[in-house]
């Protein structure tokens, strides 16, 4: 019996019988009122004490060490007789019985001590000490406790067992106890089996259904205890039963969390795998895309030439479509949900339906009455149901009949109590169903991860229904499939409900593909992706300019340039983000328009799944046309804001030729853009030796421009050296010391000092260059 389970007050009460628990050391940590008038001590001096003092006549502990030993052989409860010493020093001969605590999982506690004074020693006689343990058993309600006879009839009945089997002593004794089994398990002899072990080995444990005398199963712990008289003769058997069907469903739910969690683990690790893979594939498509872009209108009327770019560039478009499957399958792409109604966009898809899924696919809508608005991505949204119905098409090998339903549904806690991954409440339920081939058990377990596909090899990504998983999975919403083989497939979608308004889809931009005359700033890490979007925002006719990280585009906003658009990578190495680069442009040029561009968000701009709000995101690979687009409606809308007015092109620049002279890679290259910019063409330099050998082999220079502190040489001595061939040259030195500008200058020099705008510099070389012409003008000579 495990006496660690009885109740504590049901014990207390015995005065009888002398009952105490000891731990797995033998320390005393429970003593009843029975133990405390046969042995003298009170809790409060006994708890806590070893039991040895109890039992000074078995020093050796032979006599508690057989107690328990026999026990284990045998079974059942054996009692050993034994000497034990009361507080006042007297002895009381008892029969002592000793039963193992356990716990829930079989984990032994310590021991149960019943002590149980033999006749003219502290009770009257052994037959009314077992009277009082019967009525210590039968106390106990969480436990059945009966006695069985030799051949497994029922003996005794405690109140636990009527509790949990439903059965009254009346009903139940004498009958056997197999009446307790399932019939499968009385056919396999299961009730014979139980018996026989323990007249075999002294115990017989097991966990399995056992049948309520209602005829309902309740998952139960069995426990069967052989019982011996004095010569060791078997006289019967000793049943406890604990009803465990809670603990088994505790066990069971436990199991799903921890299936749950792996799966959701196993989800995340590969959307962070693809997420990772679609950066950096997006980036080369990227490059591929821009300059097939170019190519094209540098091929002229080659028809042959242009069919290949093309061909070309529906392989990147493939390719861009897999990287977004990938992303959105690991729930990484920028959403941009508003609140719609899905009854409008369903019936708007009618047309694009019957035209992508063939005559032979009959299609049929069902709208519910009262749909209520979710707020979602439309077009991601879309996409979903075509890819759903294009599914349905070839599992019907396109001839059958398709099911698009919308209607109100109720997720409660019953249903996400078999769900973990859900919330409970209100969503809009979009059920796609086909009368297709259907999909069996196995393969519906793995129908939603990516590149998994029940078509035939070539048929398809595998890809499809993973995106369609990530996209919901994304929004909050919730996706179950339903599948038999043979008669078809049901797949739903639950959308989170949205209680505001619905909101009026925007219409496309009608920007044309031109491009402008505006500054616009290119901010990216990897060099061909650079180029190329520097090249094809070029050949838009903007003014461009370029930087590798964010920080070198924060110095190139810094130095005064005027732009109009900054057009930032968003995942980039350094300790600067873009989203922070944006800000602090912004500070600094409240006009800036901002443009991200992206193959991968990594969160930076995309939170709980949606693009923030007021952010202009550019997907990567994208085209030429898509890049125009996008940059003129986000100019268009930056000017629409209060206050802000149409920049002004800037007047054209006579071609000049330009030195510059600056051992700084990253101001070298922001000075040549802003001058390239105004029309200027530019020697770039990074020393006073470069200097000197690019001017014995280019173009005459007409000014220069020199840091004053430059490796090996200085500026003012490669001014000197340079006016040696032409005395006239202007020159400009650019300092970071303002003590350095109290230089002498006359016509033909000034002093800049770090860091200077373009509205500066470009006035300085006007003033240097208008006063060399005047000078020649006026020359001897001129």
């Amino acid at each position: 019996m495990d006496a660690n389970c009885l109740s504590r007050p049901v014990l207390d009460s015995i005065t009888d019988l002398g009952i105490f628990a000891v731990d797995p050391d033998g320390k005393i940590v429970f003593w009843n009122k029975g133990a405390q008038l046969a042995l003298g001590y009170t809790p409060e001096e006994i708890v806590g004490q070893h039991e040895s003092v109890l039992f000074p006549y078995d020093t050796p502990g032979v006599v508690i060490a057989k107690a328990r030993d026999e026990r284990g052989e045998k079974g059942g409860f054996h009692r050993v007789d034994n000497r034990l010493l009361r507080k006042d020093g007297t002895s009381l001969t008892a029969a002592l019985s000793s039963q193992p605590m356990l716990d829930a999982s079989g984990a032994q506690l310590g021991h149960c001590n019943v002590v149980i004074p033999k006749a003219g020693a502290g009770a009257s006689d052994q037959r009314f000490a077992d009277e009082q343990f019967r009525i210590l058993v039968q106390g106990v309600v969480d436990y059945a406790i009966y006695m069985l006879d030799p051949e497994g009839c029922v003996h005794t009945w405690n109140s636990g067992a009527e509790r949990i089997k439903g059965y009254t002593a009346d009903e139940i004794i004498g009958h056997h106890f197999s009446a307790f089994y399932s019939e499968p398990d009385r056919a396999a002899g299961e009730p014979a089996r139980g018996l026989a072990h323990a007249r075999k080995h002294g115990r017989f444990e097991n966990k399995a259904w056992r049948v309520r005398k209602d005829g309902s199963l309740f998952w139960a712990h069995v426990v069967i205890d052989r019982i011996d008289d004095d010569e060791g003769r078997l006289i019967g058997f000793a049943k406890i039963t604990r009803d465990a069907t809670e603990v088994l469903r505790a066990e069971e739910a436990l199991e799903e969390m921890r299936s749950a969690l792996h799966q959701a683990q196993k989800m995340e690790a590969i959307g962070q795998l693809t997420g990772g893979i679609a950066h950096d594939f997006n980036n080369i498509l990227q490059v591929i895309t821009g300059n097939l872009q170019l190519l094209l209108q540098e091929v002229g009327q080659n028809e042959q030439a242009r069919k290949r770019v093309r061909n070309a560039m529906a392989g990147v478009e493939r390719g861009s479509t897999l990287a977004s499957q990938l992303l959105a399958f690991g729930r990484r792409q920028p959403l941009e949900p508003r609140v719609i109604n899905p009854a409008r966009l369903i019936r708007g898809m009618d047309e694009l339906l019957r035209r992508t899924l063939g005559e032979g696919v009959e299609i049929e809508t069902i709208i519910g009455g009262g749909l209520w608005n979710t707020s979602i991505d439309p077009t991601n949204l879309e996409s979903a149901i075509l890819n759903l119905a294009i599914n349905a098409r070839d599992a019907m090998e396109e001839r059958g009949k398709l099911t698009i339903e919308a209607g109100n549904a109720y997720l409660d806690d019953r249903y996400v109590r078999a769900h973990h991954e859900v919330k409970p409440g209100q969503y809009v339920l979009i059920a796609v169903t086909d009368n297709g081939c259907g999909i069996d058990a196995d393969a519906l377990e793995k129908v939603f991860e990516p590149f998994f596909s029940t078509k035939p090899e070539g048929s398809g990504t595998g890809l499809g229904l993973s995106m369609v998983y990530g996209f919901v999975k994304q929004s909050g919403g919730h996706i179950k499939i339903y599948s038999e083989p043979g008669h078809g497939t049901t797949v739903k979608l639950y959308l989170p409900r949205s209680t505001e308004a619905e909101r009026e889809l925007p219409a496309e931009p009608s920007e044309s593909s031109e491009g402008g005359h505006e500054s616009i700033l290119v901010v990216e890490d990897d060099e061909p992706v650079r180029e190329a979007a520097v090249a094809l925002l070029r050949s838009l006719g903007y003014t461009v300019y370029h930087a590798a990280n964010a920080r070198a585009a924060l110095s190139v906003v810094e130095s005064g340039i005027g732009l109009d658009l900054l057009f930032t990578d968003v995942v980039m190495p350094g300790d600067l983000r873009s989203p922070e680069l944006a800000r602090l442009a912004r500070e600094r040029l409240p006009q800036l328009a901002v443009l991200f561009t992206s193959g991968y968000t990594e969160n930076a701009i995309v939170h709980a799944g949606r693009l923030d709000e007021g952010v202009h995101l550019l997907s990567k690979p994208y085209t030429r046309d898509a890049l125009a687009r996008k940059v003129r409606q986000v100019l268009s809308e930056e000017r629409r804001q209060p206050g802000v007015s149409s920049p002004v092109a800037p007047p054209p620049v006579s071609k000049r030729r330009l030195m510059i002279c600056e051992d700084d890679e990253l101001i070298r290259s922001v000075v040549q853009d802003m001058l390239e910019s105004k029309g200027y063409e530019v020697v770039a330099v990074g020393s006073a030796e470069d200097a000197l050998q690019a001017w014995e082999v280019s173009d005459p220079i007409d000014l220069l421009i020199t840091d004053l502190s430059l490796p090996g040489s200085s500026g003012v001595e490669l001014a000197q050296r340079l006016r040696e061939r032409t005395p006239d040259l202007p020159v400009i030195f650019a300092t970071g010391l303002a003590e350095d500008c109290d230089m002498p200058t006359d016509e033909r020099t000034a002093t800049l000092l770090k860091p200077y705008g373009a509205g500066s510099l470009v006035a300085s070389i006007s003033r240097l260059l208008q006063a060399a012409e005047e000078a020649a003008v006026g020359s001897p000579t001129g």
